[in-house]
C-alpha cells in the first residue's frame, strides 16, 4: 500500500479538518497554522507564496480593494450594484436610519414575575425585557468577567466558527486567536462570534439559565434518556462581538424561543413580528438570490429597534425575526 503524500513544512498528510492553503508557485499545500495564515485572511490573498517560494519570488500578492459596499471588495465600483448586508457602507446607513421603538411591543417585567404560570396564562407573544434579575433563576459571572476569562474556562484550542461581517461568511479559527483579535485596538476586519456553545466546558458551572427556560425546554424535559441520539447542547451560548458586528435577519434555532443577557457592552436587535404575511415575505426574501442586497426590514410594515443595555435580559418568543448589531463608541460586548 502506497504511503500517503506529505505536505506542508511539517511534512504531514493532507488534513481535511484543518485549514490548508496551496502555494501558487510550487503547488504544495500548507496548514494555515504552520505558515501563519488564518482562514479569514486567506480570502484577501490573490497569489500565495509559501515560505520557500517567498524567498525566490517575493511575498504573496494581496487582492486590491475596489469598493466598500460589496461582499466581494474586488468588484469594480461603477455604481451599478447595490449595497450588501454587513459591509461598512451598509453599517453606516443602518446607523443613520430611524426605526419604531421596541417599547411599542416590549413587555418589561421583574425577574420574579417571569414564571411558567404567567406565560401559560398570558401567552408568550411579545419580547420580555428584565433588568431586575432577582427571582429569575439566572446565574452569571460578574461584569468583570472578560473574554480572556472565557478563553481560560473554555480552552484556547477550541475551534470556533466566526463570521466575517463585511462578507457575511463563516470561517474557522481557534478561540485563542479570536481572543487575541478581540483585545486588539486596531482590527482590520469585523469578526463576530455567535455560536460558542459551552455546556460541556468549565464555564458552564458559572451560568444557570433562567428557571422558565429550563421548565419549558423540550430538550430538558422530553428528550428520552435512552435515545440513540445524544441530547443536543443548545442551552448555553456565549456571544462575543466587536463594534459594528452585524448578523442578518434570521429565525433562531428553527423557530425556538431564546434568551439573551448582555454581560457588558450594548446590543441592538431589530425585531419583526411573525405574522402570516411577514412569514411569507421572509420565506421569499431568504430564498432570493439577491437576499444580501435587500434589507428585510424594508419589506415589512414595521421593524422595531430594541436596544439592550448591560445587565439586561431579553426573552424573545418563537419565530420572531431577529437581526443583531453592536454599535457606537466601540461598545464591544459579551
Amino acid at each position: 500500500m502506497a504511503a500517503a503524500p506529505l505536505y506542508c513544512v511539517c511534512r504531514q498528510p493532507y488534513d481535511v479538518s484543518r485549514f490548508m492553503i496551496e502555494c501558487d508557485i510550487c503547488k504544495d499545500w500548507f496548514h494555515g497554522s504552520c505558515v501563519h495564515v488564518e482562514e479569514h485572511h486567506a480570502v484577501d490573498i490573490d497569489v500565495y507564496h509559501c515560505p520557500n517560494c517567498d524567498v525566490k519570488h517575493g511575498p504573496s500578492l494581496m487582492k486590491r480593494r475596489n469598493n466598500w459596499h460589496r461582499h466581494d471588495y474586488t468588484e469594480p465600483d461603477d455604481g451599478s450594484k447595490p449595497v450588501q448586508a454587513g459591509t461598512s457602507v451598509f453599517v453606516k446607513q443602518l446607523q443613520q436610519r430611524t426605526f419604531p421603538s421596541a417599547e411599542e411591543i416590549l413587555i418589561r417585567m421583574k425577574g420574579e414575575q417571569v414564571t411558567t404560570r404567567y406565560l401559560e396564562r398570558h401567552g408568550f407573544n411579545y419580547p420580555i425585557a428584565i433588568t431586575e434579575m432577582e427571582g429569575l433563576g439566572l446565574k452569571l459571572p460578574p461584569p468583570t468577567f472578560s473574554v480572556k476569562d472565557v478563553e481560560q474556562y473554555v480552552g484556547g484550542d477550541k475551534v470556533i466558527d466566526v463570521i466575517d461581517v463585511a462578507r457575511q461568511a463563516d470561517s474557522k479559527m481557534k478561540l485563542s486567536e479570536f481572543i487575541k483579535y478581540f483585545t486588539k485596538h486596531h482590527r482590520p476586519k469585523v469578526l463576530n462570534l455567535i455560536s460558542l456553545e459551552f455546556s460541556d466546558t468549565k464555564m458552564s458551572e458559572l451560568v444557570e439559565v433562567p428557571d422558565v427556560a429550563k421548565k419549558m425546554s423540550w430538550v430538558e424535559n422530553y428528550w428520552p434518556d435512552d435515545s440513540f441520539f445524544p441530547k443536543p447542547f443548545v442551552q448555553k451560548y456565549c456571544l462575543m462581538g466587536v463594534k459594528d458586528s452585524y448578523t442578518d435577519f434570521h429565525i433562531d434555532f428553527g423557530g425556538t424561543s431564546v434568551w439573551y443577557h448582555v454581560l457588558w457592552g450594548e446590543k441592538i436587535f431589530y425585531l419583526i413580528k411573525p405574522t402570516p404575511t411577514n412569514l411569507a415575505l421572509y420565506e421569499a426574501w431568504s430564498s432570493s438570490p439577491n437576499q444580501s442586497e435587500v434589507f428585510f426590514g424594508n419589506k415589512v410594515d414595521k421593524c422595531y429597534k430594541c436596544v439592550v443595555t448591560q445587565g439586561t435580559t431579553l426573552l424573545i418568543p418563537t419565530a420572531v425575526f431577529v437581526t443583531g448589531f453592536l454599535q457606537s463608541l466601540d461598545k464591544s460586548g459579551i
